[in-house]
């Protein structure tokens, strides 16, 4: 059987629940694991390096990409967001799916850079809800919730580049579908070749 990992993309816009649903993911699933970002903005309340993101200066994540060291990257609102390349490669190459978390910008990029990838794009019901979840955070000025807004409604509009759109109406509901994605995907043809070869040649 092909043994090789998954290399899964999981984008929406802000306040779409993608931290949540990942986090359910990874409680459920022992053959799954989330790479960590490197980021310029600041660490928030609770969020941990190394588990969270790595966090750079601007200089720092600016030597990442003249070094080739990051798979994508992207700016989101003022900051710069990207993957690290080897860890991605050795949990693949080690069995394991891999979840990017990533903007729709960097997951463009990678997108456009492989075709071993899944590809997911997760929305709220409306911008109306989305909006409801940003407020309810606490932590975002008007400004930025505006901000944010308009970000997620230039988002939508590149849903078309994705594999699968998941609608998080509910968390466990979307989880399920994420789930019957990751299963489905697990069993394509190019997935099962060696398996198949291996049942030929031992009949």
């Amino acid at each position: 059987m092909n043994n090789r990992g998954m290399l899964i993309i999981l984008s929406g816009p802000s306040g779409s629940g993608k931290g949540t649903i990942v986090r359910q993911l990874l409680k459920q699933r022992d053959d799954t694991v989330l790479s960590v970002s490197v980021t310029t903005r600041a660490p928030r309340t609770g969020e941990r390096e190394g588990v969270h993101y790595y966090f750079k200066t601007k200089q720092e994540f600016e030597r990442l990409i003249e070094n080739g060291e990051l798979l994508e990257y992207a700016e989101y609102n003022g900051d710069y967001y990207g993957t690290p390349v080897k860890p991605v490669e050795k949990c693949v190459r080690e069995g394991k799916n891999v979840i990017l978390e990533i903007e729709v910008q960097g997951a463009e990029k990678v997108m456009d850079k492989r075709e071993d990838i899944v590809s997911i794009f997760i929305t709220a019901p409306s911008l109306t809800e989305l909006e409801r979840r940003l407020r309810r955070r606490g932590s975002e000025t008007d400004a930025s919730i505006e901000q944010r807004l308009k970000i997620a409604r230039w988002e939508l509009t590149r849903a078309f580049r994705y594999d699968y759109v998941v609608l998080n109406d509910e968390v466990p509901l979307a989880v399920e579908r994420i789930q019957a994605i990751i299963s489905a995907e697990s069993m394509r043809f190019a997935r099962m070749e060696n398996f198949i070869l291996e049942v030929i040649n031992n009949a």
